[in-house]
């Protein structure tokens, strides 16, 4: 099966998890897309609901879409949250940021009352670490002693930049570096998560530990399997 259509498929998915009159994050990211313009379709039909976007990229998707757009401050819950990912491990817990926007992401996940992680099943891994590096967005000022910082912990931190060379910047205005964890993957993923975020620098990193209660897969069949977060 196409991956496009393997997409579109598991956003059609995922898309059926919504319930009327709910309040749902939005994602970022190809995988998050599909998930948008099956729920649009789903909108078209005569659903209810109102999207919390986590960039500026999926804003303009789901306005284009007609989705009804809150900001984060103006809701009091969000009842579903669904995602994609770049690592997931057998407890669902998970790495993102490949595409930029960790921060905000995490911002709308942690007001979910669920959070579904959606990906192709390339992107299950036994142990988080080995497949991609960890994304840590930082703040301008300082990188440098920042990275200095994170590559103590055992990491390797490389600035993310654009095709032109200069550095590539959030939606929230800062910077990232993409840190290459050592060879077998993290021991730690929650001990180097708290790591993190004690240095003064750090914005936000890729770790999402204990936050998603479902992942829904998709192979290269187009079968569709779920994995549970163990205690969910």
């Amino acid at each position: 099966m196409e991956s496009n259509e393997r997409l579109a498929r598991l956003g059609e998915r995922a898309a059926a998890e919504v319930a009327d009159g709910s309040t749902v994050g939005l994602g970022t990211g190809s995988t998050a897309e599909a998930m948008i313009r099956a729920l649009g379709a789903r909108v078209a039909e005569g659903l209810t609901v109102t999207g919390v976007a986590t960039s500026n990229r999926t804003i303009a998707l789901a306005r284009s879409l007609d989705i009804p757009l809150a900001a984060l401050d103006d809701v009091e819950r969000i009842d579903l949250c669904i995602d994609g990912a770049d690592e997931i491990d057998p407890n669902v817990d998970v790495v993102k940021g490949k595409g930029g926007a960790l921060l905000f992401e995490k911002l709308v996940a942690r007001q979910a009352h669920r959070y579904l992680i959606i990906a192709s099943d390339e992107k299950l891994v036994t142990r988080l670490g080995t497949r991609l590096p960890l994304p840590v967005e930082i703040v301008p000022l300082g990188w440098k002693a920042t990275a200095r910082a994170i590559a103590a912990l055992g990491l390797d931190p490389t600035l993310r930049s654009k095709d032109d060379g200069s550095p590539y910047v959030t939606d929230g205005g800062h910077w990232i570096v993409d840190c290459n964890p050592p060879a077998g993957g993290i021991p730690d993923p929650a001990g180097l998560a708290a790591d993190l975020k004690a240095i003064v620098g750090v914005v936000e990193h890729g770790l999402f530990i204990g936050m998603a209660d479902l992942a829904l897969t998709i192979d290269e069949a187009g079968a569709i399997a779920e994995t549970v977060r163990t205690g969910a």
